[in-house]
């Protein structure tokens, strides 16, 4: 029904919830209500209401146009750069909170530029997961195998980022060329990029000395989140509390700018997930990869990767994770071999690129799109992010099976 794009995805969403609580024995109420992930919308909800305020200062008009100053109005160059920093704050942020944080600004540049904002978001998304693959954090699979394996920061630092850095530089170029004729900047709308005064485009100072700092210093605390022993949910919501303290903005006005119907999808689909869990299907998908490698090491590394890739891709690769898990640690047994973790890990993660509805920073940039009024279909984004996903596994498969 999503995939059809005939009925709105939140509709369909909050129907296929009501359908499982309604006509799944085994799963009840509170189960449905256990299943669903408040800490991803609290976090939504808190950069959704933050950045709603520091935004009207003018604060992303600046960026922005300073980003497309600093590209000089190269799409190659403006794409890498872009690129880059979603993976690197995806890395050390979580590619969620970067992608609240940067689609606003991508908006704004192509305005700037005059060029279509939807292939730059697009490859942002991307950047965004395959970013998020190369640390703890960046992530929430990995922050589970983490918590599971009692894998470090650094461990994942040594063991990811390598792969994930020459997947992203692949991947990266090879989008660009993909939507190269989409990316042409006209010779006179670079030189009025350059001729631009960015700190003009700051529209209310005052406000901007307000909401600034509170912005920043979540920003901050997201970085430090895991050794201060805050959620990255309550980091955002306490900077959207202060953010609202310190604001003219009144408060009604800041509410009514949350994406609810983001929001409600979420709900409806961590439900329905929730059923798939409680009746056991996602772990007999995990558990099949035993019957079917038979014990063969590179056999079990393959079919971990692409379980986790394919199925995550299509149930969401956090309940695939938690059913994946236990899966791995019996195929370990007693070994100390923590390839399978870093296969578990990078298909998880690369696999959230598969469709619109694979990961929560997919959902959160769709919803922004359609209320700037530039939605991104679910089949308009299954043309780049299947290819996008096979090339990206196939190449983790490949980093896997070289390096362990």
């Amino acid at each position: 029904m999503i995939a059809s794009e005939r009925v709105h995805r939140t509709k369909v969403a909050l129907l296929g919830a009501a359908i499982v609580v309604l006509f799944v024995g085994q799963y009840n109420e509170e189960l449905a209500i256990e299943s669903v992930e408040f800490a991803t919308l609290g976090l939504l909800a808190g950069m959704m209401i933050l950045v709603y305020l520091t935004q009207q200062s003018g604060v992303y008009d600046f960026i922005a146009i300073k980003a497309g100053q600093f590209s000089r109005g190269d799409p190659f160059r403006l794409v890498l750069m872009m690129a880059g920093t979603v993976a690197v704050l995806a890395g050390f942020l979580d590619n969620l909170t970067t992608i609240l944080l940067v689609v606003p600004i991508t908006f704004l540049l192509a305005d700037t530029l005059d060029i279509n904002p939807m292939p730059l978001i697009l490859i942002e998304i991307m950047a965004a997961n395959i970013g998020g693959a190369a640390t703890l954090i960046g992530d929430p699979p990995n922050i589970m195998i983490g918590d599971a394996a009692n894998l470090s920061f650094n461990d994942f630092l040594v063991n990811n980022l390598p792969g994930v850095t020459v997947i992203l530089a692949v991947v990266t170029v090879a989008l660009y060329f993909t939507f190269r004729s989409k990316l042409e900047v006209a010779e006179e709308n670079r030189k009025y990029v350059m001729e631009l005064d960015a700190a003009a485009s700051i529209r209310d100072r005052e406000e901007l000395k307000r909401t600034l700092p509170v912005l920043i210093g979540t920003i901050v605390a997201f970085f430090l989140h895991q050794y201060i022993h805050i959620e990255p949910a309550t980091v955002a919501l306490t900077g959207a509390a202060v953010g609202l303290l310190v604001t003219k903005i009144p408060v009604e006005e800041a509410l009514e700018k949350i994406e609810w119907t983001t929001l409600f999808f979420f709900m409806g689909l961590f439900v329905m997930v929730g059923a798939l869990e409680v009746t056991g299907a996602i772990g007999k998908v995990a558990e099949g990869i035993t019957s079917v490698t038979q014990g063969n090491r590179n056999a079990e590394l393959v079919g971990i990767i692409w379980t986790s890739s394919l199925v995550g891709g299509i149930v969401d690769n956090i309940p695939l994770t938690a059913a994946m898990i236990p899966v791995v640690q019996e195929i370990k047994g007693g070994s100390v071999d923590n390839a399978y973790w870093w296969a578990l890990s990078l298909g998880a993660c690369f696999g959230g690129n598969l469709t619109l509805i694979s990961a929560a920073c997919n959902v959160a940039a769709a919803g922004m799109a359609e209320k700037a009024g530039q939605p991104i279909g679910f089949w308009t984004f299954l043309k780049i992010g299947f290819p996008v996903t096979l090339a990206t596994t196939v190449l983790a498969t490949a980093y896997i099976l070289l390096r362990y």
